[in-house]
């Protein structure tokens, strides 16, 4: 089977933080990529501002919010969905108001308003801070949407409430947009130009999940390695900076410097990261600090460099592949995983060839892999012809599927006899006797529970795996904890 990490295949509505004093109910769901989950918990923490609590309980509601995604077509039937499961609910409860958030709200715009009337509020990635006043456009019974991109909106002054959290891992945004024009992508579209969020704030949110007990961080943006805070906006207007703001610049490897330096007993991961985009400075930065998890999500799309080049991908097969080569010289036990689309226009079956080769020279522990599916709006959708029959593509995937399969398990089999460290999640799902973790590499631990608890860091004894999943004994306290 497809392997998709457990937020692509479900929304989520889970409570941590509430206020006493709120009286309004606020369901909330979130669909696609850790950015949906982060801004979703940015929207709470507005909305508790305005006596808003969240619930687990939709028919109890008095607002329903969706944060969607765009970036397959299943995605958005999904939302569609479950927009119609609000409204079913909506019609014995009528006060209940139903708003869609995120990137479908952006690409669809007034359309949900204009034409298929099934929600209250239509709100984009940039305009979350407006959500009371469209709330009152609501009350009001005007339309309520704003979909406008900002040049400027990083939510760094906001404190996200943590949805769906253990209280122990948490996801902190460190820049927002994308200026990468992938030719299948909708990103750029529908959440704006590149800009990245002060540090100082970073560090700030950081240094709060520090003291409320969490233990590790993810850094989170559509392409971290391009993180560049300067005091000025966008990315791309550096050129313009002034002598000091490039003096006092900070880029990706420094605030992962500054991250790991300041906070000596979390842990970091970060995602996502683009190749074309990763220096060696950031590799070095990991290779420097035991609380930099080692494990780098490095899509690539396809092995086929002249596929790279109609999906405008600004890297070759051999540039990814010599990069591919330096962070493994650099970091030998690193784990890497993998984006993959088959079936992009024009792939014929030697570019599908170079992307089985290059899975087998890259030797990927995880990927996430998709059939081209055409997005409205992208280049490719408007220039080129969606030309490769469904039954190659679904051949094609196939071929990928069984080949990651075969290889993630080679590569989970390197840690059988090891001791790995980490950090204690839950209760694996298999079990109610057995804890499960991640090591560094972000590959899956069980082991029996004894006397640890959620939030320790453990050495593990590994005795045996699955593709996916190490078993083993734990045999004490790493020094993390």
């Amino acid at each position: 089977m497809e392997k998709v990490i457990e937020e692509q295949k479900q929304g989520t509505s889970l409570i941590l933080d509430q206020q006493e004093n709120n009286t309004k109910k606020l369901f909330i769901e979130s669909y696609g990529c850790q950015m949906n989950f982060s801004d979703s918990e940015i929207v709470a923490s507005i909305l508790a501002n305005e006596g808003y609590n969240t619930t687990q309980n939709l028919e109890e509601a008095d607002l329903v919010l969706v944060n969607t995604c765009s970036i397959r077509d299943k995605a958005e039937q999904t939302i569609r969905k479950r927009l119609e499961k609000y409204n079913a609910v909506k019609s014995i409860n009528p006060s209940m108001k139903v708003g869609v958030l995120g990137c479908m709200a952006e690409r669809l715009k007034s359309k949900f308003l204009e034409e298929e009337k099934i929600v209250d509020m239509v709100v984009g990635p940039d305009a979350y801070k407006d959500i009371p006043n469209l709330l009152k456009d609501v009350g009001e019974g005007r339309d309520a949407i704003n979909v406008i991109l900002s040049k400027e909106e990083t939510y760094g002054d906001i404190a996200p409430v943590r949805l769906n959290s253990n209280g122990v891992t948490a996801f902190v945004s460190i820049t927002r947009g994308c200026d990468n024009m992938c030719t299948f992508c909708v990103v750029p579209f529908t959440r704006g130009r590149e800009r990245s969020r002060e540090p100082q704030s970073i560090m700030e949110e950081i240094k709060d999940l520090h003291q409320r007990g969490f233990k590790e961080v993810t850094l989170l943006g559509q392409n971290v390695d391009s993180y560049l805070w300067y005091g000025g906006g966008l990315k791309k207007d550096y050129d313009k900076a002034t002598d000091i703001q490039k003096a006092t610049a900070v880029d990706f490897a420094q605030l992962l410097d500054m991250c790991a330096t300041s906070f000596p007993k979390m842990r970091f991961r970060f995602s996502t990261s683009n190749p074309q985009d990763m220096h060696d400075e950031v590799i070095h930065v990991m290779a420097k600090h035991h609380n930099i998890c080692k494990y780098i999500h490095l899509p690539v799309q396809s092995g086929s460099t002249r596929i790279l080049h109609e999906m405008n991908r600004q890297h070759t097969r051999e540039e990814y592949m010599d990069l591919v080569d330096r962070i493994y010289k650099i970091i030998p036990k690193i784990s890497l995983s993998q984006d993959m689309i088959t079936g992009f226009p024009t792939e014929t079956e030697e570019d599908h060839q170079d992307t089985l080769s290059l899975m087998e020279y890259v030797k990927y522990d995880f990927g996430y892999m998709f059939a081209y599916s055409e997005r409205p709006g992208t280049m490719a959708a408007r220039k080129m012809e969606d030309d490769v029959p469904e039954v190659v593509k679904k051949r094609r995937l196939q071929e990928i599927v069984d080949l990651q399969q075969r290889i993630a398990m080679e590569r989970t089999k390197r840690f059988v006899g090891d001791t790995v460290e980490v950090l204690i999640e839950k209760t694996s799902k298999r079990s109610d006797e057995h804890w499960s973790g991640r090591n560094s590499q972000n590959t899956t631990v069980v082991f029996p529970k004894e006397n640890y608890k959620v939030g320790d860091f453990v050495l593990v004894k590994v005795s045996d795996c699955t593709s996916a999943t190490l078993i083993g004994e734990a045999v004490g306290y790493s020094e993390m904890q």
